[in-house]
């Protein structure tokens, strides 16, 4: 994302992935775009590989999961990350459905969009990327 051939790009570290979805508090979201942009510039790149950063997020919010099961908190709040132009994440625990009652127990509007999700206005919630 953000990168052209040729351009130098950054294969991201998890903990990087991790690290910015903890930052966003409740009433805020970001985006998988909004990641990678975040981390790109952190390394003065043109772009990330959007591919694992996907991978990356999907495995956070399983682990958030699993952990929870377990009676333990990761204090990690992947709902509130979503793909790109706002669609909910269908790969996350529960699917799309679970993603879009998390999110409406916070208050944001999710409108159906054929056989997909997105939160109504989304870019007025994103939040500021600090890398």
């Amino acid at each position: 994302m953000g990168a052209e051939v040729g351009d130098d790009v950054v294969l991201v570290n998890p903990r990087e992935v991790v690290n910015l979805m903890k930052q966003v508090p409740r009433g805020k979201l970001i985006t998988i775009s909004e990641i990678c942009k975040a981390i790109a510039k952190k390394h003065r790149v043109k772009g990330c590989c959007s591919l694992t950063t996907g991978i990356f997020i999907m495995t956070a919010a399983h682990a958030a999961e699993e952990a929870a099961k377990e009676g333990k908190s990761v204090n990690i709040p992947y709902w509130r990350t979503l793909k790109v132009d706002g669609f909910l994440n269908d790969k996350y625990p529960g699917g799309a459905r679970a993603h879009k009652k998390l999110l409406e127990q916070e208050g944001f509007t999710i409108l159906a969009k054929g056989k997909k999700f997105v939160v109504k206005d989304f870019e007025t919630y994103l939040m500021k990327v600090k890398p």
